[in-house]
């Protein structure tokens, strides 16, 4: 796998309830090697499903969700802890810097700011919850 502190994107896949695999390239930060954070809109298929199952695999990539690296296997979880999710985006904006900048204020503009969830991923954890 492509080291992650150097790569942009990672193509975050989850499984809907019938087997079937769907992945989506998201921006993430690392607080550690073995736990990463990213966010979505709240009501994405990626939130609806991870409500389901916590099963999921992460490859590296670019912003379209190709040439992806090796597969490593993860478990993610939806973060409602305040602290954890100040966190999460602590680390993110340190990542991303202006390009987040930009986007959060298109998402407040729109109206949408307040309508994520943050997602942790955890590599190579297996026990589903």
């Amino acid at each position: 796998m492509k080291p992650l502190q150097h790569a942009r994107y990672i193509n975050f896949a989850t499984w809907r309830k019938n087997g079937n695999e769907v992945r989506t390239p998201v921006w993430f930060a690392a607080n550690n090697e073995n736990t990463l954070y990213c966010f979505s809109a709240a009501n994405a298929g990626k939130v609806k499903r991870l409500r389901h199952s916590n099963r999921s695999r992460i490859a590296t990539c670019d912003a379209r969700g190709g040439n992806p690296g090796d597969w490593v296997d993860s478990r993610a979880y939806l973060v409602s802890d305040t602290q954890e999710i100040n966190l999460a985006y602590r680390l993110l904006r340190h990542k991303y810097g202006l390009q987040l900048a930009i986007t959060n204020l298109f998402s407040w503009l729109s109206g949408r700011i307040n309508n994520r969830e943050v997602i942790r991923i955890e590599l190579g954890s297996m026990n589903e919850e």
